[in-house]
């Protein structure tokens, strides 16, 4: 009778365990198949496969991280300040030159109305056609987008050198004189 017990309880233990290393196996292919294989053709061994699955999530890891701060740094937001105060964010201004064309970035805080409307007057006193402006509301914050052209005459060359100069003067002074 002892023997039967014995016997019945190696066999369960033998299937218990026989069963673990097929759900293993069945997890192990899953991961497999969602990770990305350089070399597709070759069969790599287990500790490989495993290896190759750890790095690729490093790297996914590494990516978000890098997409999460150019995310901040687009948005006009600093990851180390992203604590809701009430104090006065500066004025941030980006713009970018096309040729007689200009794309303007302009961020600032929802109650700082006077830096968009005098942005405008300054590109309207150089002769600017705004061909397009348009703002979003994050929170406290107003990110602001103007694409206009600068003339395009021989005399006026530098013309969009010009009116950026200008704007990032403005803006420099503008935040001087919030501090």
């Amino acid at each position: 009778m002892e023997n039967d017990a014995n016997s019945s309880s190696r066999i369960d233990r033998k299937l218990i365990e026989r069963n673990r290393r097929n759900q293993m196996k069945a997890l192990y292919s899953k991961l497999n198949s969602i990770v990305p294989h350089t070399n597709s053709r070759e069969s790599t061994s287990l500790p490989d496969q495993l290896d190759e699955a750890t790095n690729y999530i490093k790297r996914l890891q590494i990516n978000l991280e890098r997409m999460k701060e150019r995310k901040d740094s687009l948005m006009g937001v600093e990851r180390s300040t992203n604590t809701n105060t009430s104090a006065q964010k500066s004025p941030n201004i980006q713009i970018h030159e096309m040729g007689s064309s200009l794309v303007i970035g302009l961020t600032t805080a929802s109650n700082s109305h006077f830096i968009f409307n005098e942005t405008i007057r300054i590109l309207h006193e150089e002769g600017a056609e705004i061909a397009n402006a348009n703002f979003s509301v994050v929170g406290d914050t107003i990110f602001h987008t103007i694409h206009l052209m600068v003339g395009e005459s021989t005399a006026d060359v530098y013309g969009a050198a010009r009116v950026s100069e200008r704007l990032k003067k403005f803006i420099q002074d503008a935040d001087a004189y919030d501090k």
